[in-house]
């Protein structure tokens, strides 16, 4: 014990072997004992024994320091790109009721082939992205893609004809593809699993905030002059595009790659930022491992990340078709508004769902659950939609009302399922893969989302409120299912033998178990 006790002073209030609080376990004792909290987060050291227990305890004061700190440098940076990113993505809706079918000569289905265009590269950049973003560094990888699709966003300016501007649309979808997923899995470097879905949250809410912003924003662009020939729907473009290139060129130098390089963590503070996360993962010996191909391939075909993908796919049907048509929905309860006065209707749904995109994952993060939001938020939106089926266009105030209650529910998914992803994977490897099949899968539901309010359906959309209720609904079924399932298999593997599953295995066999160690639990 004098060994601990020396560690201990040596890092004042960051940890505590499992001794302290008098454990007898032998693994624990062999882990902890004679280390300090730097020796713990290095390489080649475990944080968790064989059955997944943690064999370090970190002072809660310290963590609490270190976690507010990790905050006010990485959130920041983080949900201002990725704000803009959703703005870039969806000003196109504000576009079209400032002119821009009229000006590109679009009829028909072409705005909704111009929308599917964006998401056919979105979604086969998805996982090569986040791959990439883990093989680069998000340090670096998050202000180049930024930079990216603001060139693409100023680009979309000078369009001049459908081609034109479906080519701009697929380049914006491959530097977009990286954003979502990349600041979900660099933020798992930094978080615990209790904590990753309410920071997740802070800068997903940016979200429903750029449709609030985005119509706020493009009101005030639309009364301005114009730059030469760029006057009216470009000036959303330009002005929107030219913000992002400036934020992402100021993100080379704010954004901190891990923690081992954050020259604004103290080394204890790195160490503890380390150690933290490594004991939450069973059998791992550091927190940033190689890729590796079976920990990439337990990332993407591990149940609960198909499950997870699967809701979020159905969920990102409501979320993008929102983005994309709720002025032209507001268009068809308010048609005698102004073009102003209409995109300023747009704004409040999304302060609504806002709210509910930081309270859902704040209250996932004290009570470390993410499934029992799931299936809370279904029915709120299945009651929006039910209000939309059974009304027509003769009765505003109600189909209004009906685009909060839906904001309401739908938002929060985002932070939800890839901080539910992340949470059931061990390795970084794999939360790399595994996040970006969740995205990659929600971007699916995306694409579905650029046919659901067609032009012959309206105003009504009998077909596209359909399909979001027969989504809505399927998303409260899986959630409920996936709940049972995670309870029954936690059940089974009790059961089985640790030590004669590990036995044999080299340190590198188990590593790569990932989420078939048999000393893992999944986390509902």
């Amino acid at each position: 014990m004098a060994d601990i006790n020396a560690a201990e002073k040596q890092q004042p209030h960051i940890f505590q072997s499992s001794q302290s609080e008098g454990s007898a376990d032998s693994d624990k004792a062999q882990v902890a004992h004679g280390e300090t909290a730097h020796e713990v987060a290095g390489r080649g050291h475990l944080a968790t024994d064989k059955y997944g227990n943690a064999t370090v305890h970190f002072d809660p004061a310290a963590e609490r320091r270190l976690r507010w700190k990790i905050d006010l440098y990485i959130v920041p940076t983080v949900a201002l790109l990725y704000l803009f990113c959703f703005i870039d993505r969806a000003n196109i809706g504000n576009a079209r009721l400032a002119g821009l079918e009229k000006d590109l000569k679009l009829t028909g289905y072409d705005y909704n082939i111009l929308l599917s265009v964006f998401y056919v590269s979105y979604i086969i950049f998805e996982i090569p992205c986040n791959m990439a973003c883990k093989w680069i560094g998000p340090g670096w990888f998050i202000p180049a893609i930024s930079l990216g699709f603001g060139v693409a966003s100023l680009g979309t300016a000078f369009v001049d004809h459908l081609n034109s501007a479906c080519g701009v649309r697929f380049i914006l979808g491959i530097f977009e593809a990286g954003m979502l997923p990349g600041i979900a899995y660099y933020m798992s470097r930094w978080y615990r699993r209790s904590e990753l879905t309410f920071r997740l949250s802070l800068y997903i809410v940016m979200a429903p905030l750029a449709g609030a912003f985005g119509g706020l924003l493009a009101s005030a662009i639309l009364t301005l002059d114009g730059v030469g020939s760029v006057k009216q729907w470009r000036m959303i473009f330009l002005i929107e595009g030219l913000i992002t290139v400036g934020l992402s060129i100021i993100s080379f130098f704010t954004l901190t790659d891990r923690p081992e390089t954050a020259r604004w963590l103290t080394q204890e503070e790195k160490d503890l930022a380390i150690a933290r996360i490594k004991s939450e993962r069973v059998g791992q010996s550091s927190v940033l491992d190689g890729i590796d191909k079976k920990k990439t391939l337990r990332g993407i075909f591990s149940p609960v990340t198909l499950m997870v993908s699967l809701i979020f796919l159905l969920d990102n049907i409501t979320v993008q078709g929102l983005a994309f048509f709720a002025p032209t929905i507001v268009r068809t309860i308010y048609p005698k508004a102004s073009v102003v006065s209409q995109q300023l209707h747009t704004v409040p749904p999304y302060i609504v769902g806002a709210f509910f995109t930081l309270l859902f994952p704040f209250l996932s993060w004290r009570f470390d659950r993410r499934n029992i939001f799931f299936i809370i938020s279904a029915p709120i939106m299945m009651i929006g939609y039910i209000m939309f089926l059974a009304t027509t266009q003769h009765d505003p105030q109600t189909r209004y009302g009906a685009t909060f209650i839906i904001a309401s529910g739908a938002f929060s998914f985002g932070a939800l399922c890839n901080s539910q992803v992340s949470a059931n994977l061990v390795s970084d490897t794999a939360r790399a893969a595994g996040i970006g099949t969740d995205v990659m899968m929600g971007n699916i539901g995306g694409l579905i989302s650029t046919w659901s309010f067609l032009p012959f359906d309206g105003p009504n959309y009998r077909i596209g409120n359909g399909l979001n209720l027969a989504t809505s609904t399927t998303i409260l079924i899986l959630s409920i299912f996936l709940t049972f399932w995670m309870k029954w298999d936690n059940k089974r593997r009790e059961k089985v033998d640790i030590d004669a599953k590990l036995a044999g295995l080299s340190q590198q066999q188990v590593e790569d178990l990932d989420w078939r160690h048999p000393g893992f639990r999944w986390k509902s």
